[in-house]
């Protein structure tokens, strides 16, 4: 699970379980696949890495080979820089960097990922949880409080967090303002009727920035509302959907860059693309699916704008991986920074993996089946 933890001043809470900065550092772990040891006669000996999982996804992009290497073919081989391998029958193979890094690249394809939860903080999480429920009729799932590390989380969605897209509220103790700065947009939720959901928000007091009508340069029906904390929310109207809290919309200052980092590292499809010309602003929109059946990422580039004060509300987005070591892997391969290597959490084991994206937003890759066990 996420959880953001309260530190001394509102412009540092940026911590959350998935990345503590008090975590053991794995960089001990990052060695080469194997070590080729030389005798200087004909003995040569090989050993594994501790890095089992790296070394193994490296080793099935061994290029086999019929024949067996000798010392000075192996010297040779490490001074042209390639990587020594053993295939499996036993050989010294070289395997090309490209190769490895492609097949990496490949498997993220076909990797089972999904986006799991959406987490941020607010200053009062009863008034939230209540505008929430009354006015967009989400459910809360689960909450917790954890009074040693002075803070409390609450879930929120439409449905099961094992097959939907949910928020993750986190209040921090003595905290109730934050700033949302102006990276992030806003969440988008799918209703049948927008106008009635309007008023309903105006019935209980919630404020709306955007009166019901069709999208500019469009004809789908949308508002905007503000929930207590100030975040924003777009109401689109759409007939029933498996997913209604649908969308995240944030910020780019390189919109080209951010579809390429985002189709090559999270293996997110451009579901579409509109320019809007008039109004200087272009959005992408990446998933895992239909976006009318699946949470999407909305990246908006305003034209000429290419850095945003993201502030110290919105946090991250969950998703959900078969392999956090892998994603990992590809991250790096794709120009992300890793802020949290792979590898299981203390206490609860759960393996995850946090990262940066070219605009600085942040993301935390979960492994499904951890995930699955904590939701038990």
């Amino acid at each position: 699970m996420l959880r953001t933890l309260p530190i001394a001043s509102p412009s540092s809470l940026t911590v959350s379980t998935y990345n503590k900065t008090s975590l053991p550092s794995q960089s001990s772990l990052k060695l080469s696949p194997f070590c080729v040891n030389n005798d200087g006669g004909n003995n040569i000996s090989y050993c594994y890495s501790t890095s089992r999982r790296l070394a193994l996804f490296q080793l099935g992009a061994a290029i086999p080979q019929s024949h067996f290497f000798g010392a000075k073919a192996l010297k040779l081989l490490r001074a042209e820089g390639s990587t020594i391998e053993a295939s499996t029958s036993g050989n010294m193979a070289p395997t090309s960097n490209t190769v490895t890094e492609q097949n990496v690249l490949d498997w993220v394809k076909s990797d089972k990922r999904r986006m799991l939860h959406v987490v941020y903080r607010v200053g009062d999480l009863d008034k939230t949880i209540k505008f929430y429920t009354e006015c967009l009729g989400m459910k809360l799932l689960r909450k917790r409080d954890i009074p040693e590390d002075r803070y409390t989380n609450a879930f929120l969605g439409y449905g099961p967090e094992d097959s939907h897209f949910v928020v993750e509220l986190t209040y921090n103790y003595g905290v109730d303002k934050y700033d949302i700065g102006t990276g992030f947009g806003h969440f988008g939720i799918a209703v049948e009727d927008v106008a009635k959901t309007v008023d309903l928000v105006k019935a209980k007091g919630g404020k709306v920035t955007r009166e019901p009508g069709p999208v500019k340069g469009g004809n789908t029906v949308i508002a905007f509302i503000e929930d207590p904390d100030g975040y924003k929310f777009e109401l689109l109207e759409r007939g029933p959907t498996p997913e209604p809290l649908c969308q995240v919309m944030l910020r780019v200052g390189d919109l080209d860059r951010a579809i390429n980092f985002y189709k090559k590292a999270f293996g997110m499809e451009l579901l579409r693309k509109r320019d809007n010309p008039d109004y200087k602003y272009t959005i992408a929109v990446m998933g895992y699916g239909p976006e009318d059946k699946n949470a999407v990422l909305e990246l908006t580039y305003n034209h000429g704008v290419t850095e945003y004060d993201k502030g110290n509300g919105y946090a991250q987005i969950a998703i959900g991986t078969d392999d956090v070591y892998k994603t990992a892997e590809a991250i790096k391969l794709s120009g992300g920074k890793i802020t949290r290597e792979p590898g299981p959490l203390p206490g609860i084991n759960t393996k995850i993996t946090a990262c940066l994206d070219p605009d600085g937003w942040k993301s935390v890759f979960v492994d499904n089946l951890d995930f699955l066990k904590e939701l038990e």
